[in-house]
């Protein structure tokens, strides 16, 4: 009687404990999760802590593409228009950049771009990318793993010290470059990264409650193209021409190849602006047709420009103008409707080309490959108009009470705010590191270097042997 006694209260201890368990998602719990996730919002309850296979893949396919950008996108954009004895030298560049960028992202890179830490700059908490999982950080994607967010935002950190290379090519020092932008990425592209984009970003105004200025930067204008713009113009300036430039012919040697990086930019411009979406949602859909519009506009806006200048359209003015395209739309992509789009396109052409073709001449400064006149111009443009022509229509994200107010109002001046204010750091810390790394190792190639081409001098290789 007392074995009897003793099972019935055991089996009732244990029926009370069972009993405490959570309960199963209910049938309307897990429809929620659903539709959670074609909406790309937070999941509740069964599948919180879940990557969603369709945003994923779509992530993964974006960073493959923004990468794919650099590598050969920029890279054979880029090498077509240096002269023969400096493909490789250019090759070299955007390659050695894919992989310092790769090492740093993996060290700290990351955490100080996107971990909280300061408004101004990210902690070490995610260094060597420690507790980045394949779950998903509610932070930047309901639906995204982790890992996989970061490695997305190591493609945009990759390219941008590239398109630097477009001002100083033919020019400097494989090693000054490698050592320059190596502490750029640390003072200029972290911090911005952080400021813009991080969860307490000190002007990520779409995201931060606490955000001082409200700035909007869907994919990069600021972060991206006004950082390295700006800082090549600096660059530039401060290197000094190539050797007769302005006194002998100096051409690309190889438009076919200008033609096929321009193509491969393009196609991967899709995974930088309806990437930045960070789903496959209606927000990514809507900046995939902007991008396009956007380009298809600053081609056309170039080659018409050059027709009624010239006579006749050129393949660099067509490249040029759908770059200028895509990098204008940049931080407006997932806020601006398609008409807005043709606008920012119409913009873009206009200004990049008087930027190129006339205001170079004018001031007489060598921004060898037009990374000023395209990337600064256009993003430092961009940025502003994207204040201007935002609607919640296109972004629903913008009727968040934190930035409602500013749309269609003050958005742009606080998009001012913020340009103005990268400009100016990437100008000071442009100077800044100049100076200490001429003084130290030297910027510039010798006269005998830049004669003979960087490619033998700097490589022992040559890009033809024919």
């Amino acid at each position: 009687m007392k074995k009897f006694l003793f099972w019935v209260l055991m089996m009732g201890l244990l029926g009370g404990l069972t009993g405490l368990r959570a309960a199963d998602p209910t049938v309307e719990q897990r429809l929620a999760d659903l539709e959670a996730y074609f909406k790309n919002g937070a999941p509740a309850t069964s599948l919180a802590g879940n990557p969603g296979p369709g945003h994923n893949g779509w992530m993964m396919m974006s960073a493959g593409l923004v990468l794919f950008m650099t590598l050969p996108g920029l890279s054979l954009f880029y090498g077509g228009l240096v002269r023969r004895k400096n493909v490789l030298s250019v090759l070299a560049q955007c390659l050695g950049l894919a992989g310092i960028v790769t090492v740093i992202w993996w060290a700290c890179g990351y955490s100080l771009s996107f971990s909280k830490g300061s408004p101004f700059l990210g902690g070490l908490g995610w260094s060597f990318l420690k507790g980045v999982t394949a779950a998903p950080n509610a932070d930047y994607g309901a639906w995204v793993s982790h890992n996989i967010y970061a490695m997305y935002q190591l493609m945009f950190a990759i390219i941008t010290p590239g398109l630097i290379v477009g001002a100083i090519a033919e020019r400097m020092r494989y090693k000054a470059l490698m050592v320059f932008c190596t502490v750029w990425m640390f003072v200029v592209y972290f911090p911005s990264a952080h400021m813009l984009w991080g969860a307490d970003g000190w002007m990520n105004g779409l995201w931060n409650d606490g955000a001082k200025i409200k700035a909007v930067d869907f994919a990069g204008g600021i972060v991206v193209h006004m950082t390295s713009g700006w800082s090549a113009l600096v660059l530039c300036l401060l290197l000094g021409p190539r050797r007769g430039y302005g006194r002998e012919p100096i051409v690309p040697h190889n438009m076919v190849l200008c033609m096929v990086g321009t193509g491969m930019l393009w196609f991967g411009w899709y995974g930088f602006n309806a990437g930045s979406a960070v789903a496959a949602d209606v927000v990514s859909s809507n900046a995939f047709v902007a991008t396009t519009l956007s380009a298809g506009v600053g081609l056309c806006v170039w080659a018409l420009i050059e027709w009624f200048l010239r006579g006749k359209p050129s393949i660099l003015g067509m490249c040029s103008g759908a770059v200028a395209g895509l990098a204008t739309i940049t931080p407006a992509s997932g806020f601006v409707t398609p008409t807005g789009a043709v606008v920012i396109g119409l913009v873009a052409g206009i200004s990049t080309y008087v930027a190129c073709a006339k205001l170079k001449g004018w001031f007489g400064y060598d921004d060898s490959l037009d990374t000023f006149g395209v990337h600064a111009v256009g993003g430092t443009l961009g940025t502003v108009m994207a204040g201007i022509l935002a609607t919640s229509e296109v972004n629903p994200n913008l009727d968040a009470p934190r930035i409602k107010a500013l749309v269609g109002g003050g958005l742009w001046i606080e998009q001012l705010k913020a340009g103005g204010l990268i400009l100016l750091l990437s100008v000071v810390v442009t100077v800044v590191l100049y100076f200490v790394i001429d003084k130290t190792i030297g910027c510039r190639v010798p006269e005998e270097t830049e004669d003979q081409g960087l490619d033998l001098a700097e490589h022992g290789e040559e890009g033809y042997t024919l």
